[in-house]
């Protein structure tokens, strides 16, 4: 208050010679003000920004300030708040002016003007605007009703961004158009909480991008992981992502004498060389593997495991036979570490994740809990392409 009567004084010209000003309360704000702005002819707005961060003053600041107006006719106070209550409208007739936030047309209208200058690769200076504009809605869909509400936020967020999202261009791995690729290798960097503080995630000048958290996690999964769990979490993953209807094509050699992969039994018969066909479903437009993971019968994913494990560790087809893979420990393991999920139980538990009954009831249905990336991690470690036994 006392910074209050100190700037109104300086802006009416009066008390240059008094020095300090005191006022300790609302009342006497009040009285100083009208001694000041009484015999004033002009309108004199004052201006409250910010002042619903105010630390102290308790509940009666704000409303002996609203009635400043009242007792000095001359007198017109604004208060600009940065999130206003349901209270302050409840009042009859009580002017107000509301700011909506920024839609996503206008958050890219206002910061597509403003292009990183610094070089992108081979990238022409129209085709680094199309992709800074394009990355600018991206980060607004995925951030702007969560962590960036705001402008400031939001251009922050960009800007951290930004040099993990050009490092593929700079060294030459992708083209700036191939957005779809470029998006989907930042979204690493999106997920992390800590993407708003640009000293933590901003890169240090043009540096490549280090590699994403998941990169150690997948390290550690491949290495900690027996072999049987590594099997058994693999088959989950393709038992919560492939349609049932694929298993027979994909895991069966009675009529191929081979297994045939990515989506083999959607291939139109009488079109050799042309896979997708008829069969293929024309509205989906996304991948299977980037939807959530649903749930699976435990019987599909054993019977998947016992399909694959022979093609994919031959080098340890020996110790199989000789009993060493324990599946029931596979499975204790994944479960404990949360990587499979119980969420039903069969004839013999209570049909609900934490419910009785045995956990290897093989009409029990389980979850996967691991992300794309940590699957196809885990699958190169041991020299299976996951991809290619996903239907799309």
């Amino acid at each position: 208050m006392v910074t209050c009567v100190g700037s109104v004084a300086a802006a009416v010209g009066v008390g240059e010679g008094k020095g300090t000003w005191k006022c300790e309360s609302v009342a006497q704000l009040g009285v100083e003000l009208g001694g000041m702005l009484n015999d004033n002819d002009k309108r004199f707005v004052l201006v409250f920004d910010g002042v619903d961060r105010q630390r102290e003053g308790g509940h009666m600041l704000l409303p002996g300030l609203g009635r400043l107006s009242e007792i000095i006719p001359s007198l017109t106070t604004v208060f600009v708040v940065t999130s206003p209550q349901a209270g302050f409208l409840r009042c009859a007739a009580a002017p107000h002016v509301h700011f909506p936030a920024y839609t996503k047309q206008e958050v890219v209208s206002i910061l597509g003007r403003d292009v990183p200058t610094e070089k992108v690769g081979r990238a022409t200076d129209e085709e680094t605007a199309e992709l800074w504009t394009r990355f600018v809605g991206y980060v607004h869909d995925a951030l702007g009703r969560a962590a960036a509400r705001t402008l400031p936020a939001v251009r922050d967020a960009c800007l951290a961004l930004w040099p993990r999202l050009v490092a593929p261009i700079v060294a030459g791995t992708h083209g700036p158009r191939e957005f779809s690729k470029l998006f989907v290798a930042v979204r690493v960097w999106v997920q992390d909480d800590a993407v708003l503080d640009p000293g933590i995630v901003a890169a240090a000048g043009a540096a490549p991008a280090a590699p994403p958290p998941s990169a150690a996690t997948v390290t550690d999964l491949a290495a900690l992981l027996p072999t049987t769990a590594r099997l058994l979490l693999l088959a989950a993953y393709l038992a919560s992502h492939n349609a049932t209807r694929h298993d027979l094509t994909l895991f069966s050699t009675h009529h191929h004498g081979r297994r045939r992969r990515r989506g083999g039994a959607l291939a139109v018969p009488g079109t050799p060389g042309r896979r997708g066909g008829a069969g293929r479903s024309k509205h989906r437009k996304i991948a299977r593997k980037l939807l959530g993971a649903h749930a699976f019968v435990l019987e599909r994913m054993m019977a998947i495991y016992a399909a694959v494990r022979s093609e994919w560790t031959e080098s340890f087809r020996g110790e199989e036979e000789d009993g060493g893979a324990d599946v029931g420990m596979a499975m204790a393991t994944l479960a404990s570490l949360r990587l499979l999920v119980r969420v039903g139980g069969g004839s013999g538990s209570q049909g609900t994740a934490g419910g009785g009954g045995d956990p290897m009831d093989r009409a029990g249905k389980w979850r996967v809990n691991v992300a794309w990336e940590v699957v196809r991690g885990l699958g190169r470690s041991m020299g299976v392409e996951v991809e290619e036994w996903l239907v799309e």
